[in-house]
This record gives structure tokens, C-alpha cells and sequence, in this order.
């Protein structure tokens, strides 16, 4: 927890008054100020400890994104003890489905051998892994809890891009979200889903229900529809790779882009 508090997970402070205000009114207003931060003192006593941003939704599923990070870092480390190949398999697939999207991390792991039921099973935990952290990091920034600068452009970008699709997925509620992030496109991913349903005011666990319930659909379809080439198209394998390289290439620069430039409306 003290690692939350190190890097300053704290709402800004009010600002103090600007020049030509009313003094009276400055100072009715530093009085209402005090109180109000007296009234938290004593509900924070009341409390214990009162209410930690770790305590509050967002701050458990930055937690759960750390958790499953341990697990990851664990489950590299166990298969490169055992087999380096399998190892070396599960870090491309993280690093072109990060990079790349879910079908890339996905076509990998077939073209490299994984079974289909464990295909999905690892990418479905990548996507939950990568949400928890978009998610939470998006959460803290829009609501101020986080200054950093190309943290802070890549919030801006992300309420934009969420902004141009929400009144379409709105009408359909959950059951929209559901069907936005199953759509096999680069911009219908589960991080994308689940700012769109935080606009729309979805309770986490309703946002992440719809969302990964659509990832797990779409994880299936790419799936089937990958392990279907890999036994039809003897060069699949080199196919994916060059396909990955690709498409890691052409995205890197607008990757880097969506943390230092903020998109046009």
C-alpha cells in the first residue's frame, strides 16, 4: 500500500485565491475549507483509517493488475526453466498482443503450437492483465489523482477516442459493449470498452463483465479461425510472424504518439 501513497496518489489541493477576490468571501470560503477537512479528520478517526484510494474500485483493480503481473512474471520464469521454447513463446505473445492486439498474441501461440484451449486461456489472462492497468491508470488521471505528463495526454487521447463511440454503444448497454469489444478491430479492444462503460457510468463489475465477455468471444473466433489456417497453410507459422513484425512496426510510432501528442477532435 505504501506504494500507492510513494507516488502520490492524492486529489490536487483546492487553489488559493486569485487577486482582486473579495477578502470576505476568501475568507467565508477558507473557513467552509476548514471545516470541511476538520469533518474528514474526524470521519477518518471514526474509520480508522478512513477511505484509502487502494480502498476504492479502481485503486483494487490497479491491485489486481499487480497480482496478475506477479502471476505472469512466475509463469514466464516456471516454462523458461522447463521449456525454453514455450517460454520464449508466452513473452512474444505478450509483447505483440500489447503492441499488436489480440489477434497477434493469439496467431503466436497457434503458429508456435500452443493447444487451442490454452490459447485462450493465456490470452483471455493477458487481456485482463492489460485492462486492469488502462483501466485504473485511466481512472487516476481523469480524476486528477495522477500528474504525469504523457500519462496525462494519453487519458486526453483515450476520452476522445471513447467519447466518438459511446452515444452508438450506449443505446445498447451492456449487450453494446459486449458487441464493441468482440468486433476484430484495432480499435474495439477490452481497454477501449471499458473507458467507453466508465463514461456510461457501469460499475466495474458490470463494465468488466460485458468487456471480457467479449474478449473471450473474440479470443474463441480468432482462435478457431487460426488454428483452421495453421493445419490448411504449411507457412503459416512464418506468415504470423511476418505479419506481427509488420504490424509492431507500423504501430510503434503511433503508439508513441498517443503518450506525447494529443489527437485532433
Amino acid at each position: 500500500m505504501g506504494f500507492l501513497q510513494k507516488i502520490g496518489f492524492r486529489r490536487p489541493s483546492p487553489p488559493g485565491p486569485h487577486p482582486g477576490d473579495d477578502i470576505s468571501k476568501v475568507s467565508s470560503s477558507e473557513d467552509n475549507a476548514a471545516a470541511t477537512a476538520q469533518a474528514a479528520v474526524v470521519a477518518a478517526d471514526e474509520g480508522g483509517s478512513g477511505h484509502s484510494l487502494y480502498q476504492s474500485s479502481e485503486g483494487r483493480v490497479f491491485l489486481l493488475g499487480l497480482f496478475l503481473s506477479l502471476v505472469f512474471i512466475a509463469l514466464v520464469a516456471y516454462y523458461l526453466s522447463i521449456d525454453v521454447k514455450a517460454g520464449q513463446t508466452l513473452l512474444l505473445a505478450f509483447v505483440a498482443h500489447t503492441f499488436g492486439g489480440r489477434a497477434a498474441g493469439i496467431g503466436l501461440c497457434i503458429a508456435f503450437n500452443f493447444s487451442p484451449w490454452m490459447t485462450i486461456v493465456y490470452n483471455l489472462f493477458l487481456e485482463v492483465l492489460i485492462v486492469c492497468y488502462c483501466y485504473s491508470l485511466f481512472v487516476f488521471s481523469f480524476n486528477n489523482y495522477i500528474n504525469c505528463k504523457w500519462l496525462t495526454i494519453a487519458t486526453r487521447n483515450a476520452e476522445k477516442q471513447a467519447l466518438k463511440h459511446k452515444d452508438a454503444v450506449a443505446r445498447y448497454g451492456w449487450l453494446g459493449i459486449f458487441t464493441f469489444v468482440m468486433i476484430p478491430l484495432p480499435i474495439t479492444g477490452p481497454a477501449a470498452g471499458s473507458i467507453i462503460a466508465y463514461f456510461l457510468k457501469f460499475s466495474v463489475k458490470r463494465n468488466f463483465s460485458a468487456v471480457f465477455s467479449g474478449t473471450l468471444a473474440s479470443i474463441i473466433i480468432w482462435t478457431c479461425f487460426f488454428d483452421y489456417l495453421e493445419q490448411h497453410i504449411a507457412i503459416f507459422k512464418y506468415a504470423v510472424i511476418a505479419v506481427v513484425l509488420v504490424v509492431f512496426l507500423s504501430y510503434f510510432k503511433t503508439i508513441k504518439r498517443w503518450f506525447t501528442q494529443e489527437i485532433e477532435d
